[in-house]
């Protein structure tokens, strides 16, 4: 198996809209997606896909959430090789997931979190492979027939082969970017950095568009402009999922969701798909919908202390 370089993008503008962003994906892709959990997941661009129609894509990524339930409520995805879909400890297993693969429209090829970022660091090194000792002992095997065992040459011992991943896009969403594309993300990155040494396409949204010699006043560029392919600035672009420092997680919101999507695929469909997706084809009519300035500024209140943040933790969906 021979892995082959990423290219190097250099243009100096490489700005776009959220639309012309998912115009570049196409079905049957081979999708990474960047944030995990409740943060910094890029949901904007997962919307503006949804509304294009997209069908067919593999998922790869660690702990994920929203991101991907909504990806295979709206049809989009043929195959998950996540780590873990859910809403943590708040509201438990992804509904829409889990309905998509019991009912096999999903195809499940579920891997670990250190399996994907060996994987990973195969493509980037342009190794075909990467051992492994972290899932021996469990029916992940099962789930990939690609996987190898070998005897190490040097100790004897028993490892599992994994084939390196070089995921066709990969979908960023950063606090801060630049037109070139330099993006510095605060706080984890989880597999971001990976995501974009690895992949052949990177498209990126960013909260606030700057200066490229603003950057280095808030942190300095962690992922470099020559691994991105385009950049859409979108405020709010991770709601609901939080974005610190500009705002938190928006649990009412995702009260909201969730109680939607525990109703069946229909009435999620009419409740959430038809209203905020579809029924917002730009970003600006989905910031609306949320509550626009008023919205922004409930979530930005975190800032005012621990209190503050464990109100909005605690906040239920409106009635």
């Amino acid at each position: 198996m021979t892995v082959a370089p990423r290219p190097i993008h250099t243009e100096t503008d490489k700005r776009k809209t959220l639309d012309e962003l998912a115009a570049m994906i196409p079905d049957q892709a081979v999708v990474a997606v960047g944030g995990g959990l409740s943060s910094r997941e890029p949901l904007a661009l997962i919307r503006a896909l949804l509304r294009k129609g997209v069908a067919g894509l593999t998922v790869v990524g660690s702990a994920h959430g929203i991101d991907i339930d909504l990806l295979c409520a709206g049809g989009a995805v043929a195959r998950s090789a996540e780590s873990y879909v859910g809403f943590e400890q708040d509201f438990g297993l992804a509904p829409n997931y889990r309905r998509a693969l019991e009912s096999g429209a999903v195809e499940t090829q579920d891997s670990c979190c250190y399996t994907l970022v060996q994987q990973l660091r195969a493509a980037i090194q342009g190794l075909p492979f990467m051992p492994l000792r972290s899932i021996r002992g469990t029916s992940f095997t099962a789930l990939h027939p690609e996987y190898k065992q070998m005897i190490c040459p040097f100790t004897g011992e028993e490892l599992l082969l994994a084939p390196a991943l070089a995921p066709d896009v990969a979908l960023l969403h950063a606090q801060y970017g630049d037109a070139s594309g330099n993006l510095v993300i605060e706080g984890p990155p989880v597999a971001d950095v990976l995501f974009a040494r690895a992949s052949r396409m990177v498209l990126a949204t960013i909260e606030k568009l700057l200066p490229t010699s603003a950057l280095s006043g808030i942190g300095g560029t962690l992922i470099p402009y020559f691994y991105i392919t385009a950049v859409s600035e979108a405020p709010m672009g991770a709601h609901p999922t939080a974005c610190y420092p500009f705002y938190a997680y928006d649990r009412a919101h995702v009260a909201l969701y969730h109680a939607a999507a525990q109703q069946g695929a229909h009435a999620f469909a009419s409740r959430y798909l038809d209203v905020f997706v579809h029924g917002a084809p730009l970003h600006e009519d989905y910031l609306e919908l949320i509550g626009g300035e008023a919205t922004r500024a409930r979530l930005g209140s975190w800032r005012a202390g621990d209190d503050a943040w464990l109100d909005l933790y605690c906040e239920e969906p409106p009635p």
